[in-house]
């Protein structure tokens, strides 16, 4: 599965910088189908950089992450990190809330 699409592309560039908003817009999420991590993209750079939100591994917390290896990653049983393709955009602040996700 291709985790960016033209579509996510046109709208990430639309939202733009979020680096100074404490609860920015999330806009992909990306998962691995057979463990606990999930990202959350809030921005993507043209070197395929992503940054957001990541949980399920030692501790939750904004941080950069990169496309190119989340696509890369080979998991059990042939599986691969997924994009949520049904995931709602939504700020940061009610995703924790609606997810329960410690912070």
């Amino acid at each position: 599965m291709k985790l960016i699409t033209k579509e996510l592309e046109k709208r990430f560039a639309e939202v733009g910088d979020q680096s100074h908003s404490s609860n920015p817009l999330i806009i992909a999420k990306f998962f691995n189908p057979c463990g606990s991590q999930t990202w959350y993209a809030s921005e993507i750079f043209p070197n395929g950089t992503c940054y957001g939100y990541v949980t399920g591994f030692d501790y939750d917390e904004f941080g950069y992450f990169s496309i190119h290896e989340l696509e890369s990653l080979k998991l059990p049983f042939g599986l691969h990190v997924e994009r949520d393709r049904f995931f709602k955009e939504i700020r940061f602040k009610e995703l924790i809330k609606e997810q329960d996700i410690e912070r």
